[in-house]
């Protein structure tokens, strides 16, 4: 993509409005946070004071509207603890310009590191580098210095009492991550009925899996209903895959796959209600008759062999998600497993014992081509460069552009740019909105201080709708305070538009200065995907060689492995193909192609999958040669696609063509047509990644071909010259 197709790109999409449920009453609850703090130091204090206090409220507020699993009131209080040392600290630096510019830089360093651990922790650590900026307006003395930290740390308590006292949708976000994963299955299941081979995106299964880690605590006061379902879309995933196919399910024509087709419907009409059920915590309601289509009678002599397991199986699943449902949504007590009570959840570290884990995350990082790595770096020379050029400036207030720079950078590409195009704008409409109401009101502190929380209101209403309408807010509010604080609006307005568009230049530029793009790294993300693919392929048939509990589990395992590669890759892609760089070493052609040959081959897998033998069930030992077959070749083939070489897949055809060759009886025709599948998948991601202009000094045999091409038709084209003379 050139530059000025991504600089258009960019444009729309920092302007571009979200559609998402908005959360009113959230907002609501957060900005009586803001008009409580504010309020009081009126109250206690003076307007200047209450314009200082409102810094931590507001923060710790927007801070818990971040997507995180972790309770609301421990994010307000750790947002606001946050806040309030890196004030203190900047205070005690703020003195000499050769002691704060140095404590700044390693302050922006640590919070760029901050998003090893997620989003959340990177945005919060964001604002703290914003708090330690204002530090140069508190006042001097230490004594003062302290008190403006205990406030903004007072703002965080707000908040998270606010929250305890008044809780909203309680376990809501949970709620939402596993109704939406059962809404997706829903959705698969149903295309399913129009294309058998439709692709599924893990992605919400893996949300869901994420928000079902909980610490110990609040495993004791999880709903009931959080507790099956998704273990349950897990198992029906593979099995409406299944049963859709018409290789190993229902024919593909004729009265088995109409009954396939009512099938499908009626889990998709089972899902949907469970997931209902599931979100708004209301008994489960299916549509009449889909109680009449789950019943497996002598309807279903249509379907025979696989396809009929198939079926059986899905209709045991479905009867169970919907006594789930029911069971969640009145309140009762589920079974749960005995033993241990990590083994009964997916464990969350509490936050003291997340410390070690913070530290590998930021051990993991700390190199030099790491993204986030790179991210911190930008962000700390942005932070350092950015308030020395805006104290030269004959402007007040100079930290606002290092803190517009500080807000929009990201550690990639598209987002840093949407973003600072977002804020140049939202900032823009909203000082001009404060500044038309500021004129016409007069100055009185008590009004601003009232629409300094009205802003605050609207800007946490619209936070999810787009970085621009949510910044346009908070820069009225923050007009609002400072007005509030007794500084007019011909110092502040002309000054936060010329400091935010210098913030938002410096933030894009350092990003061009030390880049950290994602087209280069697209044959590593691709190699690892195939590597994880072949692992998770492997284990799946070494369940058929020997189906015990462990190598379930290891199945497991390597499919979760599988799809963490997935969602690296797809999100590498993603941001490759709006960066103005030039493929390098994949075309977007033959990474689209090689992504469409891997789904492929995950497909293939997780047919398989659906008709593993349980334990202690009969085994096919000759699935155990292909396993370690297919491992071997797909570790070797990622190397190949990492260093730009050929794949070759002689393991995998050797072992096919010994198992066609030698096996006593006739393998099951899931297992049969699911290696059929991997191996037509790997020749076609052959074939796409041969097409690369591979740059190896070995060469590929795609190459080599080109170059005898080259030098028959110089040789033809010789032989010509000197036949022509």
């Amino acid at each position: 993509m050139t530059w000025l197709r991504t600089f258009g790109e960019v444009v729309r999409s920092g302007l571009t409005i979200e559609e998402t449920r908005l959360e009113p009453l959230l907002a609501l609850r957060t900005a009586a946070g803001v008009a409580l703090v504010i309020a009081s130091a009126l109250w206690l204090a003076s307007p200047a004071y209450a314009a200082s206090a409102a810094l931590g409220a507001y923060s710790a507020g927007g801070a818990t509207f971040q997507r995180t699993w972790r309770p609301r009131k421990v994010i307000a209080l750790g947002a606001g603890a946050g806040l309030a040392l890196s004030t203190f600290v900047g205070y005690l630096a703020a003195g000499r310009l050769m002691t704060f510019l140095p404590l700044l830089a390693v302050w922006a360093f640590a919070a760029g590191m901050a998003w090893a651990l997620g989003s959340t922790a990177g945005i919060v650590a964001a604002t703290t580098v914003g708090s330690m900026l204002v530090t140069i307006t508190l006042p001097t003395s230490f004594e003062r210095a302290l008190e403006h930290a205990g406030v903004i740390a007072l703002g965080g308590v707000v908040q998270a009492v606010l929250i305890l006292l008044f809780p909203i949708r309680r376990w809501g976000a949970h709620r939402d991550a596993l109704a939406d994963a059962l809404a997706a299955l829903a959705d698969y299941a149903r295309r399913l009925r129009h294309d058998p081979t439709a692709p599924f995106d893990p992605e919400p299964l893996m949300t869901a899996r994420d928000a079902a880690a909980v610490t110990p605590s609040q495993a004791r006061t999880r709903p009931p209903v959080l507790h099956g379902p998704r273990g349950l879309a897990e198992r029906i995933r593979p099995v409406v895959a299944a049963l859709a196919d018409p290789d190993v399910g229902a024919p593909a024509e004729g009265p088995g796959r109409d009954r396939a087709r009512e099938l499908l419907n009626a889990a998709a009409d089972v899902l949907d209600a469970t997931a209902r059920s599931v979100r708004h915590g209301t008994p489960a309601e299916v549509p009449p008759g889909t109680a009449d289509v789950l019943r497996v009678d002598d309807k279903d002599e249509v379907l025979e062999g696989p396809a009929r397991q198939a079926a059986e199986r899905l209709v045991e699943l479905l009867h169970e998600a919907l006594e789930i449902a029911e069971s969640g949504s009145a309140g009762g007590r589920m079974p749960t497993s005995h033993g241990p009570a990590d083994a009964r959840f997916l464990v969350r570290p509490t936050m003291l014992r997340l410390v070690p884990v913070a530290v590998r995350a930021l051990r993991r990082e700390f190199r030099r081509d790491s993204p986030v790595f790179r991210h911190a770096v930008r962000l700390a020379a942005v932070a350092t460069i950015g308030y020395l050029i805006a104290a030269q400036l004959p402007l007040g207030h100079g930290y606002w552009a290092p803190i517009a720079s500080v807000m929009v950078m990201r550690p990639d590409f598209h987002r840093t740019y949407a973003r600072a195009v977002a804020r140049f704008a939202g900032t823009l409409a909203g000082v001009t909105l404060a500044t038309g109401m500021v004129r016409a009101l007069g100055p009185d502190a008590h009004v601003f201080g009232a629409l300094a929380v009205v802003s605050a209101g609207l800007s946490y209403t619209l936070i999810r709708t787009g970085y621009a309408y949510s910044q346009c807010f908070t820069a009225a509010y923050v007009v609002f305070l400072l007005g509030m604080g007794g500084q007019t609006w011909e110092q502040t307005v002309p000054e936060r538009v010329v400091l935010t568009l210098l913030g938002g230049a410096l933030a894009m530029l350092a990003f061009v200065m030390f880049p950290a793009w994602e087209t280069p790294r697209l044959p590593g993300r691709l190699a690892d995907w195939l590597g994880a693919n072949g692992r998770y392929a492997a284990a799946v048939l070494r369940n058929y060689a020997e189906p015990t509990r462990e190598r379930h589990a290891d199945m497991r395992r390597a499919l979760l492995a599988s799809r963490e590669a997935r969602t690296a890759w797809q999100e590498a892609y993603d941001q490759a193909k709006r960066e103005p760089v030039r493929p390098r070493g994949l075309t977007s052609r033959e990474a689209e192609e090689a992504q469409e040959a891997l789904k492929e081959f995950d497909r293939a897998a997780m047919l398989m999958e659906s008709n593993v033998p349980r334990a202690d069930s009969r085994s096919a030992s000759e699935a155990e040669r292909l396993a370690d077959a297919l491992e071997a070749d797909t570790a070797q083939a990622a190397i190949d696609v990492r260093e730009h070489r050929n794949p070759e897949w002689r393991r995998v055809e050797e072992a096919l063509h010994t198992w066609e060759s030698t096996t006593a009886r006739e393998p099951s025709p899931v297992l049969r047509h699911g290696a059929e599948l991997q191996k037509r998948a790997l020749k076609d991601l052959t074939t796409a990644v041969s097409r690369t202009p591979l740059e190896q000094d070995t060469g590929s045999a795609r190459e080599e071909q080109r170059v005898q091409a080259a030098v028959a038709a110089e040789g033809d084209g010789s032989a010509a010259g000197h036949r022509g003379g």
